[in-house]
């Protein structure tokens, strides 16, 4: 066991599905789940003991009636906690209430293992929040969107970010549309400033969130520059 791994906590009632996202997360080489939990007050009671790094929680599990409430209180406990949401229920004025309290995450279950990957793996090294937002298409409301979407993006901006969803390299990127590679990445620092997005993946989630740019498949972005 290293000391770099990220220690995380998974909390949902359906055992199934937690154990196998349990099971998912163990086979990465920087992941060590840490505790399981099937309730929020159980979720809350572990969080608070075993002082984990993340916590991924579900909404609707027993004694969670109040998840505004849950995540309050494990943040009170543990302030620098990277609380993600993993749930089925994306309600737009419940993922705006969480955001606005501070978690670093709300992804829909049916987002794939390399957005939550990422999301677990988020830190904040450059002095800025990170937030990774992977709901379905209009689950974020107009008052979130402005918040979250900062100034909008040009047409030209949209092309570029769809082509990096879609995991083709700034070089690649330039060749399908007619650039340079270095305009692409100066469109990219643009996308990233109007999102506030530290990452490539980090502008994708936020751009699909905000319904700029259609879902892509589950294949991972590039790393490429």
């Amino acid at each position: 066991m290293t000391e770099d791994r990220i220690r995380i906590l998974v909390a949902d009632d359906h055992t199934l599905l937690r154990e196998a996202l349990c099971d998912l997360l163990g086979a990465e080489p920087d992941f060590e789940v840490v505790a399981q939990a099937g309730d929020a007050e159980t979720a809350v009671r572990l969080a608070e003991r075993l002082r984990p790094d993340v916590a991924l929680l579900d909404v609707q599990m027993p004694h969670n009636e109040d998840p505004v409430a849950t995540v309050r209180r494990m943040l009170h406990h543990k302030p620098d906690l990277r609380i993600i949401i993993v749930s089925m229920d994306d309600h737009p004025v419940l993922v705006r209430q969480l955001l606005e309290l501070g978690i670093r995450g709300y992804l829909h279950k049916s987002a794939s293992r390399e957005t939550l990957a990422a999301a677990i793996r988020e830190r904040v090294d450059t002095g800025r929040r990170v937030v990774t937002v992977s709901v379905l298409p209009g689950g974020l409301p107009a008052q979130s969107r402005g918040a979250a979407g900062g100034r909008r993006l040009s047409e030209r901006e949209v092309e570029v970010l769809a082509l990096v969803a879609g995991a083709l390299s700034n070089r690649q990127v330039g060749a399908r549309l007619g650039i340079t590679e270095g305009t692409v990445k100066r469109h990219l620092r643009k996308i990233f400033d109007k999102l506030d997005a530290v990452s490539r993946l980090d502008a994708v989630n936020k751009a699909v969130a905000l319904a700029l740019i259609r879902p892509q498949s589950d294949r991972p972005l590039r790393a490429a520059s």
